[in-house]
């Protein structure tokens, strides 16, 4: 087929136009054109009296090849490339020891699936429940403030992206198309077909715990095991080589090619792997608040007069602010229409996160502004920054009233470093609830002067983001792993221990669902690949 990029159409075009688009820039008549699909549709919104639909699409003629030659300098005519996955292997007959993978996040669940496909039967060890009790246990700790930390918003089936916007983009580099296997299962799985097409796909809660369910479902189907609280405690390493696991329940289970997708939160297993003399590196993370908005003050913000388009839905935004002390502020994980949850997993740990279900039709807007920051800002050694999230989590607890509220303060208060007598009218979504109080306490200084920096910076790029009004909740910790667990770059195996493949966001190696996922692909390629290797 052939792949037309960048045709622009008005928002309100009619269902001709894009027919007719094809056909004026191909310049060919209605007979040649046998069928076409749209691939990708975005917009741009930069004028808001005049917002454009941007396609992408692939199309089949009578004359292909007559066409690729004639547009072989144009950039917007291409041939479309090999959507189809290609396993890179098939197990052997004679497989005699199944992979192991530890954690069933997007990473995990993508690494086992690929790998069950191929018929290597992985067998997958979750700390968590599955995924309805897990989200039974999670609605519970919000309602309740009860807490059970091996079942949470970071750890159980699904992983931390089931409470989440459900994003399925991403900005890594994708030459080999994993990202449409990813979009491919999830549909099959009962994902909506738009997340095909859409700029900017998204799931939300609760249709990824049923899409999850037939995932798991598939992953058995095709031999595969699948135990759920199962933490592992320990890593069997000899002369280098990884040979197994124990289990807290003092099971112990034998492999020497083993998985390890745990998360950005597993801190325990971080510090195991530490110990057992796993190579381990400090890396940058990002620490702040989730900023909520009223839905309404970012669509019209963003879209104006077509504020409320069906095509266009809630908005969203992406910010980003250079401080003169040095520092980045930018938002991050921005949920339109959504809510800003409890994400802890450690007791008396106050720490946000947002969700949004497929809808997108709360009241509020979130996302988190953070500040980066660099093992210099921890100095310790690999493991400082776990402790450095802690004792920032330790004192939001504390701010809140310790009792698992989280503080907050109203925008106009924390930009005059009051402390804010009563809400105004933006109103919190945090479950269990919120403590008003002055944030300027929560986070180091250079966090807080930043941030302060930042938000009247934001205000110039969509109005009203520094309403006096808009109200910041603390603290959001974990936007990704403080540690990398370094690979080598061929076989993605530890650099210094054999069969230990470091995956996903917890190793360093993602940053959301979509990416996590894809690493996870390519984790199932290297795994599958050496154990063919070494039953040759």
């Amino acid at each position: 087929m052939i792949r037309l990029s960048n045709i622009q159409l008005p928002l309100d075009h009619d269902a001709s136009a894009v027919e007719n688009a094809i056909l004026s820039m191909l310049d060919i008549s209605a007979e040649k054109l046998v069928r076409f699909n749209v691939f990708r549709r975005g917009y741009d919104a930069r004028k808001k009296t005049n917002i454009m639909l941007i396609y992408t699409l692939d199309v089949e003629t009578t004359c292909n090849d007559d066409l690729l030659q004639q547009f072989s300098d144009h950039q917007q005519v291409k041939e479309t490339p090999d959507l189809d996955y290609h396993p890179v292997a098939q197990a052997p007959v004679t497989l005699t020891e199944r992979p192991i993978i530890i954690g069933f996040g997007p990473c995990g669940l993508l690494t086992a699936l690929v790998l069950a496909q191929m018929g290597y039967k992985p067998i997958v060890l979750e700390r968590g429940k599955e995924v309805r009790e897990r989200t039974k246990d999670t609605f519970g700790f919000w309602r309740k403030k009860i807490l059970n930390t091996e079942s949470n918003v970071q750890f159980g089936e699904g992983g931390a992206g089931t409470f989440s916007d459900g994003k399925l983009y991403s900005q890594v580099k994708d030459p080999k198309q994993y990202s449409r296997k990813v979009l491919n299962e999830f549909v099959a799985a009962g994902a909506p077909d738009e997340i095909l097409y859409v700029s900017k796909p998204h799931i939300g809660t609760f249709k990824l715990v049923a899409m999850v369910e037939k995932m798991r479902a598939q992953i058995i189907a095709l031999g595969g095991e699948i135990r759920f609280s199962c933490r592992v405690d320990d890593l069997h390493i000899e002369d280098g080589q990884v040979t197994g696991v124990t289990l807290a329940d003092g099971e112990q289970l034998h492999s020497k090619h083993i998985a390890i997708a745990i998360g950005h939160s597993a801190r325990d297993t971080f510090e195991m792997l530490h110990n057992k003399g796993v190579y381990i590196e400090a890396k940058p993370f990002s620490v702040g608040f989730r900023i909520e908005h009223e839905q309404s003050s970012i669509d019209k913000a963003r879209f104006g007069p077509n504020a409320g388009n069906e095509i266009l839905g809630a908005a969203d935004y992406k910010l980003v602010h250079h401080c003169k002390n040095g520092r980045s502020v930018y938002s991050f994980c921005m949920c339109p229409g959504g809510t800003v949850v409890a994400a802890t997993s450690e007791e008396n740990r106050v720490v946000t996160n947002g969700m949004s279900q497929y809808s997108r039709n709360e009241r509020n807007a979130n996302s988190a502004i953070v500040v980066g920051i660099d093992p210099s800002d921890y100095p310790g050694g690999p493991l400082a920054g776990i402790e450095f999230q802690r004792k920032l989590e330790s004192l939001a607890y504390e701010l809140g009233g310790s009792n698992y509220d989280a503080p907050a303060q109203t925008v106009g208060a924390f930009l005059r470093n009051e402390t804010p007598e009563k809400l105004g009218t933006v109103e919190p979504s945090f479950k269990p609830g919120i403590k008003l109080t002055n944030l300027a306490d929560a986070l180091p200084d250079f966090c807080i002067e930043a941030i302060r920096e930042a938000i009247p910076a934001f205000n110039k790029k969509i109005r009203g983001f520094a309403f006096d009004d808009a109200l910041l909740t603390g603290v959001e910790t974990r936007t990704s792993a403080p540690i990398n667990i370094k690979r080598d770059n061929d076989s993605l195996e530890s650099i210094n221990t054999k069969g230990l493949y470091p995956a996903g966001e917890g190793a360093g190696y993602a940053g959301g669902i979509m990416s996590a996922a894809i690493d996870g692909i390519k984790i199932a390629e290297a795994m599958a690949l050496s154990i063919n290797a070494k039953n040759a």
